[in-house]
């Protein structure tokens, strides 16, 4: 199974993957059912969750449910306990970059935020547009989502001055990206051109960057308040296991 989940990542369009799960995801809920994981965004439980990765594949990452992974589980639950994103009375505004799908529809139904979502390739976005030069007004959003993007970005310092300017005073960005904690700098080279040795070294053929803990400072250096978030730390143990976290992981939590 992971050979042929690992064929699949890196011989279809992104786009078109997006389109092909809508099929392929109840059928796979529904032949992987069980008690061991539950995906804490739709309540569902399973034997199993799926292999995931580009390169070096992890097991039982992939919810046959909503397709989320470990990040996008952490950043639910992070969303639904110590923030009042689902159960605010005041509605915000939210701009979310490349949409993942498992918070598409739910965010879309959401009464008490104005949900707009942007990119430049998902079939899910209401506007196309380049992070590095937004189309949006100054001071616009309450809160930005921007996750897994800034490591395909080649001038990521410009993508997240256009994230501070189009974020409201006092408004919340939470931008995760794919971190190397062990690194304290972040690794680029733009002389390995070979995809699979791109996916060797930096997770995925077309990232640009492995981002170090000074991801963080980077932040901070353009005028964020940042939150590093090692949110796994405050969930029990249990749970982190039953809900196929990645112990350890840091929601970056910006405020402008």
């Amino acid at each position: 199974m992971k050979s042929v989940f690992k064929f699949i990542l890196n011989t279809i369009p992104r786009p078109i993957l997006i389109r092909l799960s809508i099929v392929v995801r109840p059928i796979l809920a529904l032949l992987l059912k069980g008690s061991r994981f539950t995906d804490p965004i739709d309540g569902k439980s399973f034997r199993m969750f799926l292999p995931y990765g580009y390169g070096n594949q992890r097991n039982n990452v992939l919810s046959p449910s909503t397709l989320s992974l470990e990040r996008h589980r952490l950043l639910w639950l992070y969303l639904q306990n110590e923030t009042d994103f689902f159960t605010s009375t005041t509605k915000k505004k939210v701009l979310h970059f490349a949409p993942e799908q498992e918070f598409y529809k739910r965010f879309k139904k959401q009464t008490n935020i104005e949900y707009t979502t942007t990119d430049l390739l998902s079939p899910l976005a209401d506007v196309k547009a380049d992070i590095c030069n937004l189309p949006f007004e100054d001071n616009t959003y309450d809160i930005i989502f921007c996750n897994h993007v800034l490591e395909h970005i080649p001038d990521d310092t410009k993508a997240m001055q256009e994230l501070y300017r189009v974020l409201k005073p006092g408004g919340m960005g939470i931008f995760q990206i794919p971190q190397d904690l062990s690194r304290a700098t972040t690794f680029s080279d733009d002389t390995i051109v070979d995809q699979k040795e791109r996916a060797k070294i930096f997770g995925q053929y077309d990232h640009v960057r492995v981002y170090g803990r000074d991801y963080f400072d980077k932040l901070r250096s353009i005028g964020f308040k940042v939150i590093e978030e090692d949110y796994t730390n405050k969930i029990a143990p249990e749970l982190v296991e039953k809900y196929c976290l990645a112990k350890g992981e840091i929601i970056p939590v910006c405020f402008k």
